[in-house]
């Protein structure tokens, strides 16, 4: 995963030891065994994997128009 962003989580004492508990049954750190947990969460709730971005969507500008039912893009003098 490229470019991970940090950020400080407080966690109530006994969620921290059972967390810490479950990473060390399952030979991760702390902070992996969060990420983990996270990520199979995002995918059950069906929000992962985050959807591709397009070229030029970095900054989160994004088409929201109507326009084509397909994603492909236009080739020569296409009309589109």
């Amino acid at each position: 995963m490229p470019g991970r962003k940090g950020f400080a989580l407080r966690l109530p004492p006994e969620v921290y030891a059972a967390v810490r508990r479950w990473a060390e049954d399952d030979l991760r750190s702390i902070n992996g065994q969060i990420e983990f947990l996270l990520v199979d969460a995002l995918r059950k709730a069906g929000r992962w994997p985050p959807p591709t971005e397009r070229p030029g969507g970095e900054d989160g500008d994004e088409d929201r128009g109507g326009g084509d039912e397909t994603d492909e893009p236009k080739i020569g003098n296409e009309p589109g």
